[in-house]
């Protein structure tokens, strides 16, 4: 009997999509099959660019219907024409890094007549699991540079949203030599075992909790594991700051995607000096922004897409405000039509005994906390289990890259929020519990997929001096 997974609609709440697993033996016949076709897929990479440059195509010509079927996932129109760019930019982006970055290098060492050739060897087969907000973004971001580097690559996107898979499953099979490398499963978190248990690496993005259990099992099969993980994303203004610029930056890195994006600014720390013009100036900016509940064009605020989310933020909002948090604006998760929706919440007087601090909210709220010099900020930014990435605002940029030099997170946004989701070539690492493995931005990513060999030559018919 087929063991059918429901999948909600967002702006509706309705169960109005169902997906079916495939079972443990399906998916380890697939694995081998891609295992197959890797072994022709890594000789040439100019090759590997000429397929992926059709499959470009293929997907421009498809923008429509991935919007749709993104639209029909996730319930927000912005965000979905933001991925599908992002995705045609990254598939380019990757065609011109990607034959450099393979190459081969020779070099003399130590000894005189010895001489190395490092070679690069992909993976053979590389598992990608990825999350429900970004979903075609992010099960794409870590599978292109695998792909270039030679690897095959399976990937089980987020339950949650699978709407997009179908689409591009069409241009995947319409450009064949891709088809037998790049296959799109659908499945829970079973599905998603069976896959690690298959493949010679995974990449995982999602939550701490589940984080973990992937690592685990990768530490049992004795595979990598790249992980990006939660974050709690903090900002500092400090007094210089232009508190127009800052309010509009933060107000952005923190509701884009209504807040559900693991680079959203999470815990705002300002200056008190400045902390009463800043938050109004906020909450000005905030009560401006409406949902699109009516008109999917028209609000800037979509949707929470899962609806265990929505109980998350709600949870977050309640324990803030029993712990003596002041809303200003904002404040609670709505159900309109079947969906849940918050609208931009601004919370101050809080502080670390609320979960709305020390917690994932994953939603569009900013709480604000203020200090009073520069070091208590830099504290309060460092108190957290999360370093993900972080911002900073002041007047003076020598300022600013001295306070965020001290924040224990992988990408600072120097006055800006978000950059890291914007910029690909900054190579970074998560701190703390936000992530494992290497950094998926700048080279360094298609480096991940790559075993090296050292080819060791002795190129001079001596005597080796260590010899018996």
């Amino acid at each position: 009997m087929e063991n059918k997974i429901k999948v909600r609609n967002s702006r509706t709440g309705a169960i109005d999509y169902f997906i079916t697993p495939p079972t443990g033996a399906e998916i380890t016949e697939r694995c081998q099959n891609l295992r197959q076709a890797q072994i022709n897929w890594q000789v040439d990479i100019n090759h590997r660019i000429e397929v992926i440059q059709q499959w470009k195509q293929k997907i421009i010509s498809e923008k429509d219907s991935l919007i749709q079927a993104l639209v029909e996932d996730t319930g927000r129109i912005r965000e979905s024409v933001m991925e599908i760019d992002g995705v045609i930019s990254s598939l380019e982006r990757w065609c011109k890094l990607a034959p450099e970055l393979c190459l081969t290098e020779e070099k003399n060492t130590a000894i005189p007549f010895i001489q190395i050739k490092s070679q690069r060897v992909p993976y053979s087969l590389v598992g990608v699991i990825s999350p429900w907000n970004f979903p075609l973004l992010l099960s794409l971001i870590d599978a292109i540079p695998a792909l270039l580097a030679g690897c095959a690559v399976i990937i089980k996107p987020s339950e949650i949203t699978p709407r997009f898979i179908q689409p591009l499953a069409k241009t995947i099979e319409s450009v064949p030599e891709l088809n037998r490398v790049l296959s799109f499963i659908q499945g829970a978190g079973e599905t998603g075992e069976t896959i690690i248990k298959n493949v010679d690496a995974v990449c995982f993005t999602g939550s701490v909790s589940t984080g973990k259990k992937v690592a685990e099992l990768a530490a049992k099969m004795l595979i990598p594991a790249f992980l990006e993980l939660g974050g709690k994303d903090p900002v500092i203004v400090l007094e210089s700051a232009d508190l127009e610029q800052a309010t509009s930056g933060i107000l952005w890195g923190s509701v884009i995607n209504a807040g559900q994006s693991c680079l959203s600014i999470e815990r705002i720390y300002v200056a008190e000096s400045i902390h009463n013009n800043f938050v109004n100036k906020l909450v000005d900016k905030a009560s401006q922004l409406s949902l699109n509940d009516t008109d999917i064009k028209q609000g800037e605020i979509g949707p929470i897409i899962s609806a265990k989310q929505a109980t998350i933020i709600a949870e977050h909002l309640l324990d803030a405000t029993e712990k003596g948090a002041i809303i200003n604006c904002g404040g609670r998760v709505e159900e309109l039509n079947g969906g849940f929706w918050c609208r931009p919440t601004v919370l101050t007087e809080v502080n670390h005994h609320m979960k709305i601090m020390t917690e994932e909210t994953f939603g569009p709220v900013m709480p604000v906390m203020k200090f009073s010099y520069k070091q208590e900020a830099i504290k309060l930014a460092n108190d957290s289990v999360y370093g993900l990435s972080a911002a900073v605002f002041a007047g003076s940029q020598t300022e600013a890259l001295e306070v965020a030099q001290q924040i224990e997170a992988g990408a600072i946004s120097i006055n800006d929020a978000a950059l890291t989701a914007l910029i690909n070539e900054g190579e970074k690492n998560s701190f703390k519990c936000s992530g494992l493995g290497g950094s998926r931005m700048g080279a360094a990513s298609i480096g991940r997929f790559f075993r090296k060999k050292a080819l060791l030559t002795k190129t001079q018919p001596v005597v080796d001096p260590w010899w018996y």
